[in-house]
């Protein structure tokens, strides 16, 4: 499955970090679906369309499928973004404010979701989405703190991080129990014109 990070949300916008919190897609937002739409041809031939349960993503998931024609499914909890705890809501600026010294120390805040937490539920709603659709080449338009943790996960340190741009994404394969990543990340936008520079996850 290709999992991809949806498009610009409002706060993407504000460059606030969102977490589990729930803003809409912005309208450039909703043009970058459009666009990615045009572009699934580089992924060859999709089956569906799963999304997370948050609106930015499946909000995007909804405009691709108008747009192709492949079918939506229900959306799924377990895909949805990592909750930032006290940090959903500020910007790099605020956090800096709030809570000196933990960006530079990669400290988080109390209610923050860790790496481990994160992969475990994704990869049992990867391991559910693959019983239940199996053979089908499904599109997942998830969140960048998902995918970075996959990454992790699965690249292990062979991974140098690399912040995911709005409609970004990578195949990740489900095996034996297991996923694994297959090659390299995807941009489904032009990216010297989409390139949203947006901090921490989305």
């Amino acid at each position: 499955m290709f999992i991809v990070r949806h498009g610009e949300s409002t706060w993407n916008a504000l460059r606030k970090w969102q977490g589990r919190a729930d803003p809409p897609l912005s309208e450039r937002g909703e043009s970058q679906a459009r666009i990615a739409a045009d572009a699934l041809g580089v992924l060859g031939p999709l089956d569906g369309i799963v999304t997370s349960s948050l609106r930015r993503a499946r909000r995007t998931g909804e405009l691709i499928a108008e747009a192709t024609g492949l079918e939506l499914v229900d959306p799924v909890v377990d895909l949805s973004e990592r909750s930032a705890g006290l940090w959903e809501g500020l910007t790099r600026v605020e956090i800096d404010d709030r809570f000196p010294g933990f960006l530079e120390s990669a400290e988080r805040p109390d209610g923050y979701e860790s790496d481990d937490a994160v992969v475990a539920r994704v990869l049992s709603a990867i391991g559910a989405l693959a019983t239940a659709h199996q053979g089908r080449r499904l599109l997942v338009v998830s969140h960048g703190g998902v995918i970075h943790a996959l990454e992790r996960h699965t690249l292990a340190e062979t991974a140098e991080w690399k912040r995911l741009d709005n409609l970004e994404g990578r195949w990740f394969d489900h095996a034996d129990a297991s996923v694994r990543a297959n090659g390299s990340r995807i941009h489904l936008l032009d990216t010297t014109a989409e390139m949203s520079d947006v901090d921490g996850y989305a």
